[in-house]
C-alpha cells in the first residue's frame, strides 16, 4: 500500500543540484568529454550499447558521464531515449561472414583460412599495474601510434573477410546444421517476454541480459550444471554493414556499419532418440567489443536448448529458461530491488502490529497454561 507524499519537492531539487555537483567533482580537474569517454573506454561503451539495445557510441558515452560511470544506470537511461526514437523499418539480418574483423580467434582450429588475428585483447597481459598510465600523456598507444613497426596491430591491417570456422565442420556433417528461422522473429522490446520461448526470442533476451549474471550462469554450466562442455570455435569481433531494404528502389542499400562481437561454440553432443551423435551449437552476438557477454550468452543459449535437441534437464539453473529469462535483464532487476527504498511507511507500521500482536500472545501463553 503506498500513500501520497507532498512537500517534498524542495528536497528532491536540492537531492539533483547535489547529484550535478557530485558528478562534476573537483573543478580544478579537467572535465571528462563525451569524445574522450567513447575514445578511451570503448569496452564500457559497448557494454551499454548491448545491454540498452541501442548501438549509438556517442549517446553511450553520454549515458556513461551522465550516471557517472554506473554502467547499469546508464544502461537505463539509453532504454529510456530508445523508447522516443519512431521505428523506421527493419534491417537485413547481418553479414557476419562478410565482417571487417579486428579480432578473430578460434580454440578448435590452429590454422584456419584468414588466420588467428588476435587483435587489441587483455588476453595476454600481465594484469599488473602499469603506472606510466598516471602520468599524463604516458599511455601506451602513444607511443605506438608513431612507431611504423606498430601499424601490423593496427586495425586497419586486420584481414578482409574471412568464413566461419564452423563451417569446416559443417561441410563434412559433423556439427549440427544451421537452419535458420524464415519467420519474422518476435520483438522483446515491443512485445512482453511469453514462455515457453522460441530460440529467437531467447537470444534477444540474452543479448540485451546483464553481463554478470550470464558470466555467472555460464560459469555453471562449465562447472557441471548442465552438462555443457564447450569450446570456442570462433570468436570474432569487427565492422559489419547494416543493410535495409527500401521498397520504393526494390533492392537493399547499406546504411551503416556497426562493430559487434560474434561468438560461435563447439559443443559435444552424443546424440539423443531424435539426434545422431555430433557436435552442436551455442551462439551469441552483442554490441560493441565485448567478448565475455558474447561467450556467455553462446554457452547459456546451448544449456537452454535441451529440449530442441532431445537431452534430459539435469535441474541446472541455466537450463530452467523461466528462471534465466526471467532474471537477467537488470533494468527490470534495479527497478524491484531498488524500489524497497521508497516509502513503504503504511506496509511496514501493518507488519509492525502483527509483530507486536503476536509478541503479545506470547508471553499471554504461559500464564494461560499455568492457569489450567
Amino acid at each position: 500500500m503506498y500513500v501520497a507524499v507532498k512537500g517534498g519537492e524542495h528536497a528532491i531539487d536540492a537531492a539533483h543540484d547535489w547529484l550535478a555537483r557530485a558528478r562534476r567533482g573537483d573543478r580544478g580537474v579537467t572535465e571528462l568529454s563525451v569524445a574522450q569517454i567513447r575514445e578511451q573506454m570503448a569496452l564500457a561503451v559497448g557494454r551499454v550499447m548491448a545491454e540498452g539495445s541501442l548501438h549509438d557510441p556517442d549517446l553511450a558515452a553520454l549515458a556513461i558521464k551522465q550516471a557517472r560511470g554506473d554502467l547499469i544506470e546508464a544502461i537505463f537511461l539509453i532504454r529510456a531515449y530508445r523508447t522516443t526514437l519512431p521505428r523506421l523499418g527493419h534491417t537485413r539480418p547481418l553479414d557476419t561472414g562478410a565482417m571487417d574483423c579486428i579480432r578473430r580467434v578460434s580454440a578448435t582450429f590452429k590454422d584456419v583460412p584468414g588466420g588467428q588475428v588476435l587483435g587489441p585483447t587483455f588476453d595476454y597481459t600481465h594484469r599488473l599495474l602499469d603506472f606510466k598510465l598516471a602520468a599524463e600523456g604516458g599511455a601506451d598507444g602513444d607511443d605506438a601510434a608513431d612507431d611504423d613497426t606498430a601499424a601490423d596491430a593496427r586495425p586497419d591491417a586486420a584481414p578482409g573477410p574471412v568464413p566461419h570456422v564452423t563451417g569446416f565442420l559443417g561441410r563434412d556433417g559433423l556439427i549440427e546444421p544451421a537452419t535458420p528461422d524464415d519467420a519474422p522473429p518476435p520483438d522483446l522490446t515491443r512485445a512482453p517476454l511469453e514462455l515457453p520461448a522460441t530460440r529467437a526470442l531467447r537470444l534477444q533476451a540474452l543479448a540485451r541480459g546483464d553481463e554478470g549474471f550470464l558470466l555467472g550462469m555460464a560459469y555453471s554450466t562449465q562447472r557441471g550444471y548442465a552438462r555443457n562442455h564447450a569450446f570456442v570455435g570462433e570468436l570474432r569481433i569487427g565492422a559489419v554493414a547494416v543493410e535495409m531494404e527500401i521498397p520504393e528502389l526494390g533492392f537493399a542499400v547499406e546504411v551503416g556499419e556497426i562493430t559487434v562481437t560474434e561468438c560461435e561454440t563447439v559443443n559435444q553432443f552424443t546424440g539423443s532418440k531424435s539426434e545422431p551423435a555430433q557436435f552442436t551449437r551455442g551462439y551469441g552476438l552483442s554490441f560493441g567489443q565485448t567478448e565475455r557477454k558474447a561467450i556467455a550468452v553462446a554457452l547459456v543459449d546451448r544449456a537452454l536448448r535441451w529440449r530442441e535437441l532431445g537431452e534430459e534437464n539435469e535441474g541446472a539453473p541455466a537450463q530452467d529458461e523461466e528462471f534465466v529469462l526471467s532474471h537477467a535483464d537488470n533494468i527490470q532487476a534495479t527497478g524491484f530491488l531498488e524500489h524497497i527504498k521508497l516509502p513503504h511507511y503504511v506496509d511496514f507500521q501493518s507488519e509492525l502490529e502483527l509483530v507486536r500482536k503476536l509478541r503479545r500472545q506470547a508471553a499471554q501463553a504461559p500464564k494461560t497454561e499455568a492457569a489450567q
